[in-house]
């Protein structure tokens, strides 16, 4: 702790507690220790260890259990902006991915879906509805919409691995999207999918992907828990 820093020592204990989290020195299920003792260990008051963990407990990296303590929930899923798959992502994060699927199916194409996959309204898409877990915990619901024919999309492949993965298999050749990202209110549907509270905040991505050839191949429209995912962006200075 650097006392001469005029950041405050309890955020100075968050990030470092942060950062080990995010590192996995710190794992799910580690516990802290009682805030007496962790205030004695590194000669801090009691009230700054308290505002230091409650600050990484509204964050949803830790947790206060009755009878057990402070207790390390998970890290934050930070994900690079690009074009990857989430499942690829969670996966080369150590976050243990799995999939649900609540709907595979074909639909009439409504008008949105049919402009970003360039076809007809009312024309047949396949739509793919996932829920998808990491470390056992529901972390976004996700709708994609693809051309019918284009691959097969058998619900057991879906819940085994990527959609990516499965595109990617079929010899079709990702090369760009066009993505926006927001944020938006959870519905009362999502909050009970998303084990949040109705009106907590989300994280929203709408992303077309195109073939090397320029086709439309895939029109997602996802949401993610904002307490568990974040966006990262690089910026570069124009020369």
């Amino acid at each position: 702790m650097d006392r001469t820093s005029p950041v405050p020592l309890y955020f100075q204990l968050s990030q470092q507690l942060e950062a080990a989290i995010e590192r996995g020195t710190l794992t799910p299920g580690s516990l802290l220790g009682n805030e007496i003792d962790l205030a004695g260990r590194l000669g801090l008051s009691r009230p700054t260890v308290r505002q230091a963990i409650q600050a990484l407990v509204d964050k949803g990296l830790l947790v206060r259990r009755r009878g057990v303590g402070t207790q390390v929930v998970h890290s934050q899923v930070k994900r690079p902006l690009e074009l990857s798959s989430l499942y690829d992502d969670l996966e080369a994060a150590g976050q243990k991915p799995a999939t649900k699927v609540l709907r595979n199916t074909v639909e009439p194409a409504t008008a949105e879906v049919a402009a970003a996959l360039g076809v007809a309204e009312g024309d047949d898409v396949h739509l793919v509805e996932r829920l998808r877990y990491a470390h056992g915990e529901p972390m976004a619901q996700l709708r994609n919409y693809l051309p019918t024919g284009l691959l097969a999309l058998d619900t057991a492949h879906l819940e085994a691995t990527g959609l990516y993965r499965l595109m990617r298999g079929a010899g079709i050749t990702l090369h760009s999207a066009r993505q926006s990202v927001g944020a938006r209110a959870a519905t009362a549907a999502e909050a009970e999918l998303l084990a949040e509270a109705a009106g907590a905040p989300l994280l929203t991505m709408q992303r077309t992907t195109f073939d090397d050839t320029g086709r439309a191949v895939e029109f997602g429209t996802h949401v993610y828990r904002a307490s568990r995912y974040a966006f990262e962006f690089q910026l570069l200075v124009r020369p």
